[in-house]
């Protein structure tokens, strides 16, 4: 049996021994299992399937086995202390950890063979916050990670440098983001989705271009959800509500819903959510407090089937809605946490997502996968153009810009891969990609209103990839692949698309390679070294001035890193780790702006990149954990914007030199209570907005700290995390309005020192 995951693994050991094996226990799809090869009983090999795991076979009468999570004892008590007080346990020695298996490389690798730098962002024990929140608001936590600031479902997050602008525009966007399988987003921003009931969101370090295409220069963000448990009705829901000083409070409130349909055969898994993100800003021309607020809506169902022979049906669909009332800046003129405006400048969005993949295992280890998505991404924006003095006096009549962009995402993928005990895998497949990107723009005074030009890119993709990972040795191992692409955007300067109107676009014909090695040093420590390459499509975009359009071409990059990587062999020790790489970005695609505010799009010229990555975690006894990471990076752009300008803003957009975040926990574990204490720290260096001497506007530097508590009550967790600790005023963002931006005086501020009480619960 090749190493899977473990629900997979007992289908195929109880279709090998013909053995009837159950299990009720949550999370068996997230949990990963060893290779395991040779002639045993059934029991013996249930045993090794399910060691280090936390789970233990139980016989049953009749014949079978049921698989049941391992109960600790329950410590003694004290002679002379009360029954209800629990004396300390003393803990058992630690377990070896079950291998943690990439299923982001397709080919199910072990992570200590992986040849690439990966990370994993933190739960929800290191925060229990995080889960209502979004990428965005993951960001300060994982160094490798920078994003923009206009608001939930505006931001654009890029990794490890490779970020192109701080603009919202028609290029694809520089990180691909998938949920379950299927690509969620092509251009423009990330959709701002909540991540409730995810079981994890992994950051696969780019370009990512053999197994994921065009887009992915920077890399993936992988979120996977919960997965249907087809054997138990199971419920969940969490509340909280947030204190911010001096503003509105705000609150969220999930649930989920299991439902089993067929007993070990079908099963629903549903889960709703509303959230408000309390405003904290304050409009001085208009005499309103708290003017930022933003609501979000949303819910997601998944059905699985168990088909028999192998074969598992997913089908599910997200739908969610971000309504923001006004901007999500201030102005230094009239303070950290103030502006003046005529109007409101609301933000509205709405991300519909369908997927059906189907999976067939083999008992040689032979897996096939066909994963078919929809999504559908339309946002609706309002500014205030109307022109200022530099003291902020109104020198025009009131004037409204308007943009929406309505955006289409089709795809479908099918591939087969194996993995075998030796350690060779391989994965071959084809993917078709159709997007759809419009952009219709207007302009109004009282009395008139004028629509602009707009423009409407599609994008057809179409390609075949193969990657292979040869094990030479026990030790050593090799990965190679290629993919090639055909793709072609055809444009119309139209916000009405008519077939017969659409210029067509140059066709890009493209082969990216991987090529990559491990080396395992120790049983847990092991080396890497990959190159890597990627690209984006060009396209029809909107060119300065009122009213015109222009094209854009290609861009591609080369990465080259080597690293090393060191897991944690049992309960406690040190993992980490660590790479330093090299980037070559050419005719990099940049959305910009011009000094009166109207969008543009351009090749910006070239860029290198260099980064230097490491992650620490520390577990010197079973209840006290230490974790630390840091990015050092450092870039220069050549080209038209960059060499008219001043040395110092030859620089990439949103890559501050350093960024570090530590953090320490501690669980009393033998506490009937289970209390949880952790504080963290955050710096992040200075950023601009962009190329050129025009956004060379500083943003950045400035440090914060958040600390939380919680306790488990019978089924219920409660928790209190309160962030910005020291109610840190500083900027994380030079942008809100473009219209406004010539003036150089915008913020995007911190949130004020903010208290989330919340309650978690589940049967």
């Amino acid at each position: 049996m090749p190493p899977t995951t473990l629900d997979a693994a007992l289908r195929t050991l109880a279709r090998q021994t013909g053995a009837e094996i159950v299990s009720t226990e949550a999370g068996l799809a997230e949990i990963h299992t060893r290779p395991l090869q040779g002639t045993m009983p059934t029991e013996t090999a249930l045993s090794r399937l399910l060691r280090g795991t936390g789970l233990r076979a139980q016989a049953l009468r009749g014949g079978g086995y049921r698989v049941v999570r391992v109960r600790p004892p329950r410590p003694p008590v004290e002679r002379g202390r009360a029954p209800g007080r629990i004396a300390a346990a003393t803990p058992p020695p630690p377990a070896p950890e079950a291998d943690i298996v990439v299923t982001a490389s397709k080919q199910r690798i072990a992570l200590l063979r992986y040849p690439g730098s990966l990370t994993a962002l933190p739960g929800t024990p290191a925060s229990p916050a995080l889960a209502t929140g979004t990428l965005s608001d993951a960001v300060r936590q994982v160094p490798i990670l920078q994003s923009t600031q206009l608001g939930n479902g505006r931001n654009k997050v890029f990794i490890r440098g490779i970020a192109d602008s701080s603009f919202n525009g028609s290029t694809q966007s520089p990180t691909s983001i998938y949920l379950d399988d299927v690509q969620l987003n092509y251009s423009g921003p990330e959709p701002g989705l909540r991540l409730y009931d995810m079981a994890n969101v992994e950051v696969l370090e780019g370009p990512q271009g053999t197994l994921y295409g065009s887009g992915a220069i920077g890399g993936v963000i992988r979120l996977t959800s919960n997965s249907v448990d087809l054997h138990a009705i199971a419920t969940a829901a969490t509340a909280g509500v947030t204190m911010t000083s001096g503003a509105e409070a705000g609150f969220d409130l999930a649930g989920m819903l299991n439902l089993p349909l067929a007993r070990d055969a079908a099963g629903l898994r549903i889960v709703g959510y509303g959230v408000r993100d309390g405003g904290f800003l304050r409009d001085r021309d208009r005499n309103l407090r708290n003017v930022n607020r933003a609501e979000t809506a949303g819910g997601r169902a998944a059905l699985r089937v168990d088909a028999g022979n192998g074969w598992l049906v997913d089908a599910s669909g997200v739908g969610q809605w971000i309504d923001a009332r006004d901007g999500n800046y201030a102005e230094r003129i009239d303070g950290n946490l103030a502006r003046r405006t005529v109007i409101a400048q609301p933000f509205a969005n709405r991300l519909l997502f369908g997927r059906l993949v189907a999976t067939k295992d083999w008992d040689s280890g032979l897996r096939f996968v066909s994963a078919s998505g929809i999504v559908g991404y339309d946002t609706r924006e309002t500014f205030d153009a109307t022109l200022r003095t530099p003291g902020g006096m109104v020198a025009s009549p009131l004037t409204i810009y308007r943009a929406n962009h309505e955006k289409r995402l089709l795809s479908q993928e099918a591939r087969l891969s194996r993995s075998l005990p030796n350690g060779n895998s391989w994965v071959a497949g084809f993917s078709l990609v159709s997007d759809r990107d419009i952009l219709s723009r207007s302009a109004s005074i009282p009395g008139l209103e004028r629509t602009i030009l707009g423009v409407t890119n599609v994008t057809n993709a179409g390609s075949v990839f193969a990657e292979a990972t040869f094990a030479f040795t026990d030790r050593f191992s090799l990965t190679g692949g290629a993919r090639l692409t055909s793709a072609r955007t055809d444009g119309d300067p139209s916000a009405t698309p008519r077939s017969a109107n659409f210029v067509k676009g140059r066709l890009t014909q493209r082969v990216d390679p991987t090529l990559a090695a491990s080396w395992r040093l120790r049983p847990a420590l092991a080396l890497f070294a990959r190159f890597q390459s990627g690209f984006r499509t060009g396209g029809l975009a909107v060119a300065p001035g009122v009213g015109r359009v222009a094209d854009y071409k290609s861009d591609a990059i080369q990465v080259a890193e080597i690293g090393v990587r060191k897991l944690r062999s049992g309960a406690t020790g040190i993992a980490f780790s660590g790479s330093a790489s090299i980037a070559h970005w050419t005719n990099v695609q940049a959305d910009l702006i011009t000094q009166r505010g109207q969008p543009y799009t351009a090749n910006i010229g070239n860029a290198n990149i260099r980064a230097l990555e490491g992650n620490l975690d520390w577990v010197p006894v079973p209840a006290l954990r230490l974790q630390a990471a840091f990015l050092l990076t450092d870039n220069q752009v050549r080209g038209q914007i960059a060499d008219l300008s001043k040395r110092n803003n030859r620089r990439l957009p949103e890559t501050p030199p350093i960024a570090v975040h530590t953090g320490l926990s501690y669980v009393w574990t033998s506490h009937r209570l289970h209390p949880r204490i952790g504080v963290s720290g955050d710096y992040i260096g200075r950023s601009v907005l962009g190329t050129g001497d025009f956004l060379d506007i500083s943003q950045g530097r400035y440090w914060t700290a958040d600390a939380f508590a919680a306790i488990t009550w019978r089924k219920a967790d409660f928790s209190l995390v309160l962030n910005n600790l020291t109610n840190r005023q500083a900027n994380q963002f030079a942008f809100g309005n473009p219209f406004s931006l010539g003036v150089r005086d915008q913020v995007t501020p911190l949130r004020p020192r903010s208290l989330r009480v919340g309650i978690t619960t589940g049967w």
